[in-house]
């Protein structure tokens, strides 16, 4: 990727059960020798057997509440600002994410930073394949950017664009799309036709937007790299807190509704599926 434009410069805007035992035998008068070990050995298979029931119901609903609040996967999904490129493994956009959304409360949530440098759409779209193994419940893809500084015909990228949140939704993920925009050293129709891509590819698609991926980061010398285009640990920070959050919460909130809704109509003697992620981009 190259320098964001100058015109981007600026900042875009079973205890209860043995008590209940030990005390009814409190209560009890004192018997006979042979029918007080009678009585202790029918009070201790009564125990035994009431734990050994109550066990597996407690076991089972202890199981039912972590099927509850685990198996959200999101697929970070792009290029070199999606990867982090520069700043270190904690700090890039989707190791933030995470941590904020344990934070949150989704405790088992997985962000998967699937981020290429130097990546296009052609590629991404080539990859597809591979990524979708990790299942992902919801994707954030941000691509585009590496097309636009090789001059890609804009009809090409959307087509890709396309393509990808097509096979995304097919295999069963919801698309939140990060929206691009570029320097105008390419021309000033190139540029508008460029941006005009992600807005229009949201609206047909159905799929909630990000307007621009690094809105209040692009361009600010303090929250990006030397080379002024890959955003800072900082930088991300806002852009998970102040970009990325707002659009994904509400799908969030969707996601743990209908997960609930599953769990509550699961019989009670059948554990609900897993959708465990076995492996890492």
């Amino acid at each position: 990727m190259k320098n964001v434009p100058s015109y981007f410069a600026r900042r875009l805007p079973a205890v209860a059960i043995l008590a209940v035992v030990m005390a009814l035998s409190g209560c009890q008068k004192e018997p006979d020798t042979d029918m007080a070990d009678d009585s202790q050995n029918t009070t201790n298979q009564t125990a035994s057997t009431q734990m050994t029931e109550t066990a597996p119901d407690t076991k089972q609903a202890s199981s039912s509440t972590e099927q509850q609040e685990a198996h959200l996967t999101i697929l970070a999904l792009g290029d070199s600002l999606t990867e982090g490129l520069g700043v270190a493994n904690d700090a890039n956009y989707p190791a933030q994410l995470e941590a904020r959304l344990h934070e949150q409360g989704y405790k088992n949530a997985k962000v998967i930073n699937s981020g290429l440098s130097g990546e296009t759409s052609t590629g991404l779209v080539n990859r597809l394949d591979w990524v979708l193994q990790t299942k992902p419940d919801i994707t954030i893809l941000t691509i585009g950017a590496n097309d636009a500084i090789r001059g890609i015909d804009v009809a090409t990228v959307e087509a890709n664009i396309r393509t990808a949140v097509k096979r995304l939704q097919d295999n069963g993920s919801e698309v939140i799309l990060g929206g691009m925009q570029i320097y105008d050293n390419m021309g000033s129709e190139y540029v508008k036709s460029f941006a005009a891509i992600y807005p229009r590819v949201a609206k047909d698609m159905n799929v909630p937007l990000i307007p621009f991926f690094l809105e209040g980061v692009g361009g600010d010398p303090e929250l990006n790299q030397a080379d002024a285009i890959h955003p800072t640990k900082e930088g991300y920070t806002i852009i998970v807190d102040d970009n990325i959050l707002p659009t994904l919460t509400p799908r969030l909130e969707k996601f743990k509704a209908a997960n609930t809704s599953a769990s509550t109509s699961t019989t009670p003697n059948e554990p609900a599926p897993e959708n465990t992620i076995t492996e890492t981009l």
